[in-house]
């Protein structure tokens, strides 16, 4: 059963992240050590005793769709008002609004317990908790102050509508309309798929943020609006009334993530309501939309990020568990009677540390995604700048490295446990399962890759990226000073890294503003992966060097050294193909035709 690592998650906070230094440069008020400690643990006891118990229950029941209604797992809407009343949904949120305006490295660190506790549970709650930052940052006065309160609390649910049957990741093939009806309302007709908790009940309403074109709407992106949709509408004193025209039509039958409902949506059919169409009211400008929903994405995507980290976390405690209560041979060490546990069979004992590392190391990278971007809130100026472009870098390194991650452990959980993995009463396959889905939504890894390299890189001329990697060899200053043998082979480790870094990210940068396109995009999934391992060495070395007397140093230092010894060397290769793959997909036609 999941236990929460409280203390290697306030580490990693406090230590790796940089949530320490900016409580004790008074940062974030009044917040100190002593709140954040009690809020990791009361949120560790919650995932581990509330949410880990139902996540077997959610994949074997799953939702369940009948007659357009959907009824959750048995045990979950309860777990839902329990969470809820713990006040979690409005950790980050406005405090004006019945939020608690605690910075966003608290709110990952809780995001990581929930989806370890489920993966299907913990993604809902990222979806609301998206839709209240784009409300908050483009909706009208009128909007926030009869939606936000209940969607900061959790009353209410948000969902984003944005994928449709023939524009997946390609949002210039949207179809999805939206009529002005004069009023001040738009009228919302088309369908949308794949909408995670489009329908459910765990609340009694639903708020859709929905993607549409107006009529005279220019072509591509760039005439997309975003409009709020109702499930009921909402009266000036807060109750419900009618029913909108919108309704789930159809629910996926999915490889994982069983008890999350995903819907598709229909607008406008005139199933509900006088005449069709779904009543909607703008957000933001109008043909603005994509801007207004890049808000609630970039949210999400780092969200996703840490259900990556998530599932690794749980994984890995299953396959540690496992491996010292199974027997198998003589390990070579073995000096008692009988058979070994497997876990001192060097082979074993590899893969358990590769996903310990791995799984540090996306937890580290994640959640200093999110202190850039508190950073960036509490700033003015160009520190602000500079932070918002430092979160704008990690985001897709967060989110694409961390859900790769995620997978390549559950797999390992999975071999660790051998022929029993591939049985489900064992649980370890549920994790791969549920696993798989992440690397896909909130936009494949693929175009993760593709963001960094095509519009990251070039912020600021490359110095965003040059201050990011001036902090990692800051790292392997420290271990070489560390007066540490270990250490200092961590520190020749990552110096080796970071220059394969710098090579493949002055090569890119190079194909990117000579306009070759085909030599950067061929590259960016392989660099987004050597900018993963060698963060993952650079902060693993940070984290075991920031408390040489605690008890935990050793086995940190241990990981670091590991990781150096295991992981880094993986960039020379990354970095080679980065620099001279292109040319092998000049003749792919023959080889795919």
């Amino acid at each position: 059963m999941y236990r929460a690592p409280v203390d290697e998650i306030a580490h990693t906070l406090k230590s790796v992240a940089g949530l320490r230094k900016a409580i004790d440069d008074g940062r974030f008020n009044d917040l100190g050590e002593d709140l954040v400690d009690a809020i990791l643990t009361e949120a560790g006891r919650f995932a581990s005793d509330e949410v880990a118990p139902l996540n077997e229950i959610g994949d074997t029941h799953g939702a369940v769709l009948k007659d357009g209604a959907v009824t959750m797992p048995p045990g979950w809407k309860e777990l839902y008002q329990n969470w809820i009343a713990g006040g979690w949904n409005g950790l980050t949120g406005d405090e004006a609004y019945g939020g608690q305006g605690l910075p966003m490295l608290l709110s990952v660190a809780a995001l990581e317990m929930w989806n370890s506790g489920s993966l299907a549970f913990g993604i809902g709650p990222t979806l609301t908790m998206g839709a209240v930052e784009a409300l908050e940052k483009h909706a009208t006065d009128a909007l926030k102050d009869k939606y936000l309160e209940k969607l900061v609390t959790g009353e209410w649910m948000g969902t984003m509508n944005l994928t449709e049957p023939q524009a997946g990741s390609d949002l210039n093939a949207l179809k999805s309309r939206a009529e002005p009806a004069g009023d001040g309302t738009y009228r919302i007709f088309g369908q949308k798929i794949f909408i995670t908790y489009g329908e459910h009940d765990f609340t009694d309403n639903i708020i859709h943020l929905v993607l549409a074109r107006l009529p005279d709407a220019p072509p591509g992106t760039r005439g997309i609006s975003l409009f709020l949709v109702p499930k009921f509408f909402v009266g000036d004193d807060g109750s419900l009334g009618d029913r909108n025209d919108v309704f789930c039509s159809g629910m996926e039958h999915k490889l994982g993530i069983h008890a999350s409902p995903t819907c598709t949506m229909i607008y406008g059919d005139g199933k509900f309501g006088d005449e069709p169409g779904a009543v909607g009211w703008l957000i933001g400008e109008e043909n603005r939309g994509l801007a207004c929903m890049f808000t609630m994405m970039n949210n999400a995507r780092l969200a996703v990020g840490m259900q990556g980290v998530a599932i690794a976390e749980t994984a890995t405690q299953k396959a540690i568990a496992y491996a010292k209560d199974r027997t198998q041979g003589r390990a070579p060490r073995h000096t008692g009677e009988g058979m070994s546990p497997i876990i001192e069979h060097p082979d074993v004992a590899r893969m358990l540390m590769t996903m310990k590392a791995l799984t540090q190391g996306a937890r580290a990278i994640s959640y200093s995604c999110a202190e850039a971007l508190d950073m960036a809130r509490v700033s003015e100026g160009e520190e602000a700048r500079a932070w918002a472009e430092r979160a704008g870098l990690i985001t897709p390194i967060a989110k694409a490295f961390s859900t790769d991650i995620g997978l390549e452990v559950a797999s390992l959980g999975v071999q660790v446990h051998g022929g029993m993995g591939f049985i489900e009463e064992t649980g370890a396959a549920r994790f791969l399962r549920d696993a798989r889905i992440a690397p896909i939504y909130e936009g494949t890894n693929g175009i993760q890759a593709i963001d960094l390299v095509m519009r990251k890189l070039p912020l600021s001329g490359g110095t965003a990226v040059t201050a990011l990697i001036a902090d990692f060899k800051a790292d392997s200053e420290a271990a070489r000073a560390s007066n540490s043998k270990q250490m200092a082979g961590v520190a020749e480790a990552l110096d080796r890294a970071i220059a394969d870094l710098e090579t493949a990210t002055e090569y890119l940068q190079s194909a990117v503003s000579e306009g070759r396109q085909t030599d950067a995009l061929t590259g960016a999934t392989p660099y987004l992966r050597l900018f993963g391992l060698t963060a993952t060495t650079a902060m693993l070395a940070r984290g075991a060097l920031a408390d040489p007397d605690a008890p935990e140093a050793a086995a940190r230092t241990s990981l670091a050294r590991f990781a150096a010894i295991n992981l880094a060397p993986e960039t020379s290769g990354l970095a080679a193909i980065v620099t001279t793959g292109a040319a092998s997909l000049d003749t792919a036609d023959a080889a795919l035709a």
